[in-house]
């Protein structure tokens, strides 16, 4: 796997950002593993760790891209408070530009308290203040038109920026951009059945889908235990290139005609909070610095191993020289499809 930074295909008509990340920034509180069931009746339980961190699917993967190289900003609402001024900070520290986070002045900063357990599974309890408030004209227009790549995170949490994301994919795509989507759990259950929300119209126009296993059958309306190729190949006839994380198992990627897998690397995970937003950073940044499907893959599965090192989303995520050189020392090893950045709708996205 050639080992040119993630920035180096920019154009030569360069734009301010190689990626610019929309949705849900919030402090994470960590703590565990926890293995017993959460007791109630005012019963405290001890953990062996705790920490207070940058949370958010949106924000870890705009960090995680940052770490990677790429010139990242992020645009979304906090609220004005203690945990709103933490967060900011936590992204402009790691690299992100935060000019385009918006303070709301009625609602509080969204907060996520995660409970892990000891086989890597994890509960995860979020009071989303500003998040159902979040909107599309929180993303400003002249940034649409000066980054090579959009990527929204969290989309059921923001139901009000979710239906207008359509049209921010659809000019984002008008001047000269990719876009990607990582949809997260639907808290709710219902993932759009009745299209409420527009996801199919959002599919459309999203060029890379990057949800996990659970989540691809979910949004598939397929049972828990349908294969991943069908599972993928049914999500990728709506437009995408589907990417799923499937765990330890490594993750998948079909463009609707055929699938390549990596089985990623080994790793003994000391935290996977973050691990799939992390994955997403790697993907993105590869796929921006010219690679193949096949070798995004196999690069996104290191990255997203690699953020595991770590209690938290962001300490251990890698830089773009960590993660070519885990890849070389443990390999990845992807098989069964053509290396293509071709989508099945003809779009490239090198």
């Amino acid at each position: 796997m050639p080992h040119n930074p993630p920035n180096s295909h920019a154009s030569p008509h360069a734009r301010a950002f190689d990626l610019l990340v929309v949705g849900d920034v919030n402090p994470d509180i960590v703590v565990g593993p926890l293995d017993a069931p959460l007791a109630f009746g005012q019963r405290e339980q001890l953990v062996d760790s705790g920490l207070l961190t940058l949370g958010g699917s949106a924000a870890i993967m705009a960090c995680g891209a940052a770490r990677l190289g790429l010139k990242v900003a992020f645009a979304g609402r906090v609220g004005d408070d203690e945990a709103g001024r933490f967060v900011v900070a936590a992204l402009a520290a790691r690299g992100v530009d935060t000019r385009a986070v918006r303070t709301d002045p009625a609602l509080s900063t969204p907060l996520t308290v995660v409970v892990t357990r000891g086989d890597g599974d994890r509960t995860i309890l979020t009071a989303p203040g500003t998040l159902a408030a979040t909107r599309a004209d929180d993303v400003p227009d002249a940034l649409l038109g000066d980054c090579r790549h959009v990527h929204a995170a969290s989309y059921f949490l923001m139901p009000h920026l979710a239906r207008a994301l359509p049209g921010l994919f659809r000019t984002a795509h008008d001047r000269g951009a990719t876009t990607s989507l990582d949809t997260n759990d639907d808290p709710a259950g219902t993932w759009d059945k009745d299209g409420s929300l527009g996801l199919g119209a959002l599919l459309a126009v999203t060029d890379i889908l990057l949800p996990n296993a659970r989540e691809a059958r979910a949004l598939a309306g397929l049972p828990e235990d349908a294969p991943l190729d069908t599972v993928a190949g049914q999500l990728a006839a709506r437009g995408p290139l589907v990417v799923v994380k499937d765990g330890a198992d490594g993750a998948l990627a079909h463009n609707g005609r055929s699938a390549v897998r990596t089985s990623g690397i080994p790793a003994r995970p000391l935290d996977t909070v973050g691990a799939g937003d992390s994955f997403d950073a790697g993907f993105v940044a590869a796929v921006l610095a010219g690679r193949s499907t096949a070798d995004a893959l196999e690069l996104a599965a290191v990255c997203g191993a690699l953020s595991t090192r770590a209690y938290g989303g962001t300490p251990a995520q890698p830089t773009w020289d960590e993660a070519h050189e885990a890849h070389q020392t443990h390999g990845a090893p992807a098989a069964d499809a053509a290396r293509t950045n071709t989508h099945r709708n003809g779009a490239t996205l090198a």
